[in-house]
């Protein structure tokens, strides 16, 4: 973040503005409508900003700027477009300890005035740190027609309600519950058309109801491979109502900074080959925080369903009687195969595709060979790392043919995303010779051939292709 955000409070302070013109002029109207009292200095001065300031009681001063013009003022703004005065006003601004701001020139400002959407008292400020001031206008233009012109009258009767609810709601997560009610429902709507009897016995009722003990609820998240560009709507919105966010380790930081700023996040990643939060460490947690009433997103990589344990944790929320919902996600089998032009199926080649988990020695062993080496089918192999050897061996031994193309999909969907290809033979000294590590996906079938627009470079240690060592299958 290249600059702090903040709303400053002008109201009866003395603000300066150097310059004349009509630049001057919108800066002047800006700070005249926050309050400002404000000193205008410049040789001269167009009939449109005389006009203005007279109207307004603000002070013009026609002379050329001097240093000591910045004394006593609380901000400086300097529009002349001469730079020997836009350098003065900033050096001598800064000197003396006042925010400077120089219009359309970032190497004389102190603080920069953004894209402005004003609802009042509801305001929203676009900056693109002095980078793109255009596309910081384009985004305040999409907004202001996101946001009615009535959004006005509920902000000033939510102001009017503040002290009423915190005098009847005595801890913060019922007084959220309560605002989020409003400004969810038909009370909002109310106070947006004006109707603002409607609106206060809407929310003379919504206080009632919140004055009663609140039930916690879960929901189990699916939070995509990784891109939050794959976050689905509802998982976005239940990440912005939760209290607590409860999330795995692979959840990536980028899907973790959408939620909402003042929501606990606690990590329950299991780190392979740790003890540390085990399932039902995770499920006590769970039903112990909704169980006291919070609102919990419970976030998974991938979906929640699919190889997430979330089945688990649906069954212990509905053992202890607590209300939950399940979002579904993206499984990392779709989005890493979709990033790297894989399809699943295919007419001609793939009929099918199971997804199948590699994770520990039990499931390897107690998994349908016969039925996974079959062709004209694809295997999308979650947490397959250390299995490899067993994965190719077992496929080769059962009937799938040395030769069936695969691709190792490390990472997928962020930006380290690598994809690794070659043939099930070729399968772990491919691994080797890259350096695979988890998080990876495993995609075999005649499908993962279909995804080569530049064939991967295959290290010299992985071109000598030797046959894996076979048994034969009664």
């Amino acid at each position: 973040m290249d600059y702090f955000p903040a709303f400053l409070s002008l109201r009866g302070r003395s603000c300066l503005v150097v310059g004349g013109g009509d630049i001057a002029l919108r800066k002047v109207r800006l700070l005249t409508s926050a309050g400002a009292k404000i000193t205008i200095v410049a040789p001269e001065f167009s009939h449109a900003l005389t006009g203005f300031s007279g109207e307004n009681g603000h002070q013009l001063v026609a002379r050329p700027f001097r240093p000591s013009d910045v004394l006593g003022h609380w901000l400086a703004v300097s529009a002349t477009g001469i730079p020997s005065v836009e350098r003065s006003v900033y050096e001598n601004a800064t000197d003396a300890g006042i925010f400077c701001n120089g219009v359309d020139d970032i190497e004389n400002c102190s603080f920069i005035t953004p894209a402005i959407v004003d609802r009042s008292p509801i305001v929203v400020a676009i900056s693109s740190g002095g980078a793109a001031p255009v596309l910081a206008r384009k985004i305040r233009e999409q907004i202001e027609r996101m946001l009615p012109v009535g959004l006005s009258r509920l902000a000033v009767l939510a102001r009017k309600w503040r002290a009423r609810v915190s005098e009847r709601l005595s801890d913060l997560l019922s007084r959220r519950r309560f605002w989020e009610s409003v400004f969810d429902g038909p009370a909002a709507s109310q106070a947006i058309a004006g109707d603002s009897r409607a609106a206060e016995a809407t929310m003379a009722l919504l206080l009632d109801e919140a004055s009663l003990p609140q039930a916690g609820e879960a929901w189990l998240v699916g939070a995509g491979p990784g891109d939050p560009g794959l976050l689905t709507l509802r998982a976005l919105q239940t990440m912005q109502s939760a209290d607590v966010i409860l999330h795995d380790r692979l959840v990536s930081k980028e899907v973790l900074s959408l939620a909402r700023r003042d929501a606990d996040l606690v990590s329950v990643g299991k780190l392979p080959g740790c003890r540390a939060n085990t399932q039902d460490e995770i499920n006590a947690l769970l039903v112990s925080l909704v169980a006291s009433g919070k609102r919990v997103c419970r976030l998974k990589g991938g979906d929640p369903f699919i190889f997430g344990r979330g089945g688990e944790e649906a069954e212990a929320l509905r053992n202890a009687g607590l209300s939950y919902q399940v979002v579904p996600g993206i499984t990392a089998a779709a989005g890493c195969a979709a990033y790297s032009d894989i399809p699943l199926t295919h007419r001609d080649l793939s009929q099918s595709v199971a997804f199948v988990t590699a994770h520990g020695k039990n499931s390897v062993d107690t998994l349908d060979w016969a039925a996974l080496a079959r062709d004209k089918q694809t295997l999308a192999f979650y947490m397959a790392v250390q299995r490899f050897p067993e994965l190719m061996n077992n496929l080769i031994n059962y009937g799938r043919s040395a030769d069936t193309p695969i691709a190792i999909i490390e990472k997928g969907t962020t930006p380290e995303q690598r994809v690794i290809r070659g043939t099930l033979g070729q399968l772990t000294l491919l691994a080797d010779a890259h350096r695979v590590a988890a998080p990876a996906m495993l995609i075999i079938g005649e499908v993962a051939a279909l995804g080569i627009r530049e064939q991967d470079p295959m290290p010299q240690s992985a071109q000598n292709y030797a046959k894996p060592e076979l048994r034969m299958v009664q």
